[in-house]
């Protein structure tokens, strides 16, 4: 079975975003690049919630066409215009790009635990919140890539919320990322 893996930065104080949205807090560089890429280079499909889908799609499709792009804008580009393209979302309209399928909330669980039965590499989800909140409550997320910035926002928009019951993890791996402080940390649901 295809594995669902949760890809996210997230503050000290357990947020992914301050309380308008802002992520100008989190720390990325080549070594935080660099160890992301062998990751995605795990998956052939990537999910997302509308608003993480917009702001990706409006990027990474010709970020390696770009006069001054990085060895990452060229990799993840070309990752991205790849591997399938998922966006769970009830207010996406309009006919989806190649790659791209939209699947509605209210229909996602048995959309989702199909996809997990096909054949393939594992299911990364980037960023997506809400996205990810859904798919917890449904106990859909198999493992979560934390990405623990070294700043504490106080308030914004929580990565665990409305968690009704224990969920047992067990510490697969940790990196740490010495030039910008980051740690990841690398669970699996037990």
């Amino acid at each position: 079975m295809r594995r669902i893996v949760s890809f996210m930065h997230v503050s000290l104080d357990g947020f992914v975003a301050g309380p308008a949205g802002e992520m100008d807090w989190i720390s990325v560089g080549d070594e935080i690049f660099d160890f992301a890429a062998q990751r995605t280079n795990e998956a052939d499909t990537a999910l997302y919630g509308r608003v993480t889908y917009e702001m990706m799609d409006s990027y990474w499709p010709t970020a390696a066409d770009q006069p001054n792009a990085s060895k990452h804008d060229i990799e993840h580009s070309t990752w991205y215009n790849q591997v399938d393209k998922i966006v769970l979302s009830n207010t996406m309209k309009g006919v989806p790009k190649d790659k791209t399928t939209v699947i509605s909330n209210d229909l996602f669980s048995g959309k989702i635990n199909a996809l997990k039965q096909l054949p393939g590499k594992e299911i990364i989800m980037f960023g997506s919140p809400g996205a990810t909140q859904s798919l917890m409550q449904h106990h859909l997320v198999d493992e979560f890539w934390l990405f623990v910035n070294p700043v504490l926002l106080g308030e914004g928009i929580p990565l665990f919320k409305d968690i009704k019951e224990r969920v047992a993890l067990k510490l697969v791996a940790s990196t740490a990322f010495p030039d910008s402080g980051v740690v990841c940390l690398h669970y699996e649901k037990k």
